[in-house]
């Protein structure tokens, strides 16, 4: 049986009730995602917390409110909330985005998710799973609609994707008047392709500001520069 938390160096992240771990790809998003001048911050599918966690960490002033659809997710969610110095400015509910966005209270200066991404394939056996890692409950089409709807004027959506569902993201984005303002093409190591997007996407058409990342270096668990510039506020070990 796999350790049933994470620690981080402010925090810690317990992920035995949910069905997604914490994982590289929740940490690259928690640590790059824009929170300048964010009061109040939206994270879609927040499984343990992880993302949302990061967020509070990284901005003192903002609210922020992590919605899933499952709801073993939110319990784990509430849990890890209610153990950190940021509860009172955590919040979590159980609804789907689609849902959640039909009545809307509050308009968000940051948008945050970690999407489900596995299109027409083979599916998991355990339904929450499932909903955790494939688009079969939300749509990487309904997500950008429904977080378009939720942004305030000059607000970001920030996603992490595989590389061809991000890039289809962004032509759908585009269609919808969301315009990629940044694109990191990750690359595990040197020499392979990128296997992973980061991009924020705002209302404002920009011209796309693209750069890359390197998490690790030719040789195995050792970190590259630039991952630990970005990594070292969580990662114990950093």
């Amino acid at each position: 049986m796999g350790n049933p938390y994470f620690q981080f160096k402010q925090f810690t992240v317990f992920h035995d009730l949910c069905a997604m771990k914490v994982g590289i790809d929740g940490v690259l998003l928690g640590a790059w995602a824009n929170t300048d001048e964010c009061r109040n911050v939206l994270d879609i599918g927040t499984g343990s917390g992880l993302i949302a966690l990061m967020l509070a960490q990284r901005n003192p002033q903002a609210r922020i409110e992590a919605i899933d659809l499952e709801e073993n997710a939110i319990r784990q969610a509430e849990i890890n909330f209610a153990a950190s110095p940021w509860k009172e400015r955590l919040t979590a509910r159980h609804i789907s985005l689609q849902e959640f966005a039909q009545t809307p209270t509050t308009r968000y200066e940051l948008i945050v998710s970690n999407p489900p991404f596995f299109v027409n394939s083979l599916k998991a056996p355990a339904q929450e799973r499932t909903h955790a890692r494939h688009t079969d409950s939300l749509t990487h089409e309904e997500l950008i609609s429904n977080a378009q709807s939720l942004l305030a004027p000059q607000g970001r959506l920030c996603i992490i994707l595989p590389v061809n569902e991000g890039e289809h993201c962004m032509d759908f984005a585009a269609h919808k008047g969301l315009h990629c303002t940044k694109r990191v093409d990750v690359y595990p190591k040197p020499g392979v392709p990128p296997k992973r997007l980061l991009l924020e996407f705002r209302s404002v058409e920009c011209r796309t500001e693209c750069s890359t990342l390197t998490i690790e270096t030719d040789t195995r668990q050792q970190y590259t520069d630039e991952f630990i510039a970005l990594a070292r506020d969580f990662y114990l070990k950093l």
